[in-house]
């Protein structure tokens, strides 16, 4: 059994990992700044669920202070990391562009420096489906070229990825960056659209649906995102020796350094996510049609071979079983 230190462990994904992991047997350290980007009673919330679990520990911090950061890694010598922490949304960054510099690259550095300075086995970190910006394409792989991004979120995910390789390739530190494509289910994020459509239809509010609806999404339920990131904990990553630097794959490298998309590659219609949650709540939606907003991609899909021939990974499940999952929860913990 590993000591692994979870960041973002009052997130949606890093508050079920870290249950997982715990589940597992495994020691967690889990750490977030609990910031105010939504709600803070749902992340305190989430703590409760794992705060006296065996084997669980608790340390509020943000990774941006560089110091806090060092010292929590030298005194925890954490042999694994699952990096989950980061100022989240597309919309907001084009809001508060800072919060992503300060939270996705200043403190992304500051992991990467930790777990160089202590010797970790692996770093799994949170990149995005949204790094792949202006590309249209059937399925989204990790070999396409990401250098289009349409958001500074994006962009930031982007380097994310390049500041992990540079570490894999200068430090030998094994990094395997997970690009999440829209994760959802119980103890959601409340700025996530299903979590927005399912509390005003149930309000009798209108919902706001953008570019008329005619959107996809490689929605991906949390328990198949969790067994996923354990998979990749597990394994961590060696030197391609058949890396052609002439030709290179952006998906791996010569150092211990891999990239994969984690999704459910099977995309859905936005027409489709809000008929189930209509039907769960029974109540129709009072639908205002919208054009499409800055920095929203029209697709997503998940090109998931490369996690699967590496760790047997398959998703199992289904929009609606997704679905009604989260809006049973949702009922139970609003009322």
């Amino acid at each position: 059994m590993s000591k692994i230190l979870v960041t973002g462990a009052a997130g949606f994904v890093g508050m079920h990992l870290a249950q997982k992991l715990l589940g597992l047997g495994h020691e967690v350290v889990g750490i977030d700044n609990l910031n105010d980007y939504y709600d803070p009673a749902l992340k305190m919330a989430r703590l409760d669920n794992l705060t006296g679990l065996k084997g669980f520990s608790f340390v509020r911090l943000d990774l941006a202070d560089r110091a806090a950061t060092a010292a929590l890694f030298a005194g925890g010598r954490f042999e694994r990391v699952a990096h989950l922490a980061a100022q989240a949304g597309v919309r907001y960054s084009l809001k508060n562009p800072s919060a992503y510099a300060s939270s996705n690259l200043e403190g992304f550095l500051n992991v990467l420096e930790g777990c160089r300075h202590t010797g970790a086995h692996h770093l799994v970190f949170a990149s995005s489906s949204s790094v792949y910006g202006m590309n249209r394409a059937p399925l989204f792989s990790e070999r396409m070229n990401v250098d289009h991004p349409i958001s500074l979120y994006a962009a930031t995910k982007k380097a994310n990825e390049l500041m992990a390789h540079a570490y894999s390739h200068l430090y030998g530190l094994p990094t395997t960056g997970l690009r999440f494509f829209t994760v959802y289910g119980p103890w959601g994020r409340p700025d996530m659209a299903y979590f927005l459509f399912t509390r005003k239809i149930l309000a009798g509010e209108p919902i706001e649906v953008f570019n008329e609806g005619r959107m996809q999404r490689d929605f991906t339920y949390i328990d198949d995102v969790v067994e996923g990131v354990v998979r990749c904990l597990d394994s961590s990553p060696a030197p391609d020796t058949g890396f052609d630097p002439a030709n290179p794959d952006p998906s791996c490298s010569s150092a211990p350094y891999r990239i994969y998309n984690i999704g459910n590659n099977r995309p859905e219609e936005l027409m489709k996510l809000i008929s189930l949650i209509e039907g769960e709540v029974g109540k129709k939606a009072v639908m205002l049609m919208r054009p499409m907003q800055p920095g929203d991609v029209l697709a997503t899909a998940a090109d998931i071979s490369g996690l699967s021939d590496a760790t047997g990974f398959r998703p199992t499940t289904s929009l609606e079983e997704g679905i009604a999952r989260f809006v049973e929860w949702y009922r139970g913990f609003y009322g």
